[in-house]
């Protein structure tokens, strides 16, 4: 059975591991995706993006990332099916940690952003 929370997680981040730390401290055991080895596909970005409530992919971005600027990804004529693809093709573009449940998801930039889901 899977887990009812699922962390998008980068261990070489400190807001990631701060996040994992949080849901231990909860005693909450999540399923922890290192989205850096196993990158989610485009449908799987596509239900994170709804599940965040933004109206930007934007806005799921390290969109001051070199690779963001590389990619011209900053145009404001793409949409966010572009920006979800880029981020499918680009993990590193992914913003973190960024926790799923419930039919919600939030990213823990700053972690307290995190408690709505706990």
């Amino acid at each position: 059975m899977p887990s009812e929370f699922i962390l998008y997680h980068n261990n070489r981040c400190s807001k990631s591991r701060a996040a994992l730390a949080l849901l231990q401290a909860r005693g909450i055991e999540a399923e922890v995706v290192h989205y850096l080895d196993t990158p989610p596909d485009l449908a799987t970005l596509e239900s994170i993006f709804q599940k965040l409530g933004l109206a930007s992919a934007r806005d799921m971005m390290r969109t001051k990332d070199d690779l963001y600027k590389t990619l011209g990804l900053g145009n404001p004529d793409l949409d966010n099916d572009a920006l979800l693809r880029a981020i499918a093709e680009h993990p590193a573009l992914l913003e973190r940690p960024i926790l799923v449940h419930d039919g919600k998801a939030a990213i823990g930039r700053p972690t307290e952003n995190l408690e709505a889901l706990l």
